[in-house]
């Protein structure tokens, strides 16, 4: 089972995009159409994810001409160039497929309040570059010095002067 294990971690992506059910994505794909190469955009709302390590997947959804068309993608997929979050979806389930029988506006979800579009990654697996372990190491042996304090004689001259006035 360890070489399963390990296989499956050398085909995992270091960093994946922190995906929610309910936000409005758009994944671009790429499209090999003969010996030509070009990304296409999928924009829609996520309406489950399932699975986990190399087979998670997520689905998404979205009306094109008057048709609902689902596309499922694997999340480690080499053919998945990036995922944007363009809109951060309220959902109080696991699984949106209540969006199949509803048309129009109430095909959409309600847009979090106050939520922020952030691109949030998961970090996976660290890639560690050869040798910048060492320079980590030196860096914590060194002790900081302790910042001499110096002391700052200051005197008020505005109240010796409004004293003297009086």
């Amino acid at each position: 089972m360890d070489i399963l294990k390990s296989i499956e971690h050398e085909q995992l992506k270091s960093k994946i995009p922190d995906l929610h059910v309910g936000d409005t994505v758009r994944v671009h794909v790429k499209i090999k159409e003969g010996q030509r190469e070009r990304i296409q955009v999928f924009e829609g709302i996520i309406i489950k994810k399932q699975g986990g390590g190399v087979n998670a997947t997520f689905t998404v959804r979205r009306i094109s001409y008057g048709v609902g068309v689902e596309k499922t993608f694997l999340v480690h997929s080499p053919n998945v160039e990036k995922v944007e979050v363009v809109r951060v979806g309220k959902a109080r389930r696991s699984k949106l497929y209540y969006l199949r029988d509803r048309v129009g506006k109430a095909a959409k979800t309600k847009e979090k309040i106050g939520a922020r579009i952030v691109t949030n990654e998961i970090v996976i697996k660290e890639e560690v570059v050869p040798g910048e372990s060492d320079v980590v190491e030196e860096a914590q042996d060194i002790v900081p010095e302790e910042p001499v304090k110096e002391e700052v004689a200051t005197t008020d001259t505005t109240t010796e002067e409004t004293k003297t006035e009086e």
